[in-house]
């Protein structure tokens, strides 16, 4: 079956037939027109002694198909009967991932200079790092950046919620899944993706900053792959902030007295993350960084 839900067979005949291929339609050999009847008789002729070519048809078939009803592109466009099992293709899939980063690259353009926060969708509002997501949040629209988050509950919804109160613009990149909420209600500017890698392109590419709260694989994935971005140059001058000094403590030591000791990092790479427990002085780093590449363009 075709995307346009023509049974391939029927299609390729239709080609052939095109083609001057197909005997029983118009066209001689090797699909040039013919000169005469097959049987030799000559063309035939009006009363007025002149040639009269036979009526042609618009689409010729096969013999066992002339009676079938013919459709237009049309007709087929609008018909919404038919078989849908083409919507989920690899190739309208690529135009579903077109769509989002159409869609992204759009709304984002003219976004002023802003930071992506990452945090845990878990986190309740009575929670001390739903006050210190707040105060970031805050704190990050008073210095003037716009706020990204997954726009998700939790810390992103904290963060959403201090700029938006501080009067700052609080965008929200959401992603379809199972388990997880719509937007959160302090979002601004939202869009809701499919794929993780075209909301993961929004978040980099229109970021001056990574500031890391607290947070499961969600939050390790998007650190770890703007440390990455950052190592190899594909990103440049952007700070990658580690906010809560109990909570990712571990995880920077392991770094450090493993990974660093083993040779598998460099010193000045580690050197590329933050850590800090000063919303103030996750803020500065921010600022400072931008000013460095603001320098320099």
């Amino acid at each position: 079956m075709t995307p346009l839900g023509i049974p391939r067979v029927q299609a390729e005949e239709g080609v052939n037939r095109l083609a001057g291929m197909d005997g029983d339609g118009w066209g001689g050999p090797n699909g040039r027109p013919s000169d005469g009847p097959s049987d030799g008789s000559s063309k035939g002729h009006s009363d007025n002694g002149r040639d009269e070519e036979p009526p042609q048809e618009r689409v010729v078939r096969r013999r066992d198909r002339r009676t079938e009803v013919t459709t237009t592109a049309d007709q087929r466009l609008l018909d919404s009967r038919g078989p849908t099992d083409w919507v989920h293709t690899d190739p309208w899939r690529v135009l579903r991932i077109q769509a989002e980063f159409v869609e992204g690259f759009g709304m984002l353009a003219e976004l002023p200079r802003a930071v992506t926060v990452f945090g845990s969708a878990r986190t309740h509002r009575d929670h001390p790092e739903y006050a210190t997501g707040r105060a970031l949040g805050a704190a990050l629209a008073n210095a003037g950046f716009a706020v990204i988050t997954g726009g998700g509950p939790g810390t992103m919804e904290a963060v959403n919620r201090g700029a938006s109160e501080a009067g700052g613009l609080s965008v929200g990149l959401g992603i379809e899944l199972p388990f997880e909420e719509r937007l959160n209600p302090w979002v601004d500017v939202g869009i809701q993706f499919r794929y993780f890698f075209a909301r993961k392109t929004m978040f980099i590419k229109y970021a001056q900053a990574f500031v890391c709260l607290p947070g499961g694989f969600g939050t390790l994935d998007e650190l770890f792959e703007a440390l990455t971005l950052v190592q190899t140059k594909k990103v440049t001058k952007f700070p990658v902030v580690m906010l809560g000094r109990s909570y990712w403590g571990g995880l920077y030591s392991w770094l450090a007295d493993t990974v660093v000791a083993q040779g598998k990092l460099s010193a000045a790479e580690l050197a590329l993350l933050h850590v800090t427990d000063d919303v103030d002085e996750a803020v500065r780093l921010v600022g400072e960084s931008y000013q460095a590449w603001q320098d320099t363009h």
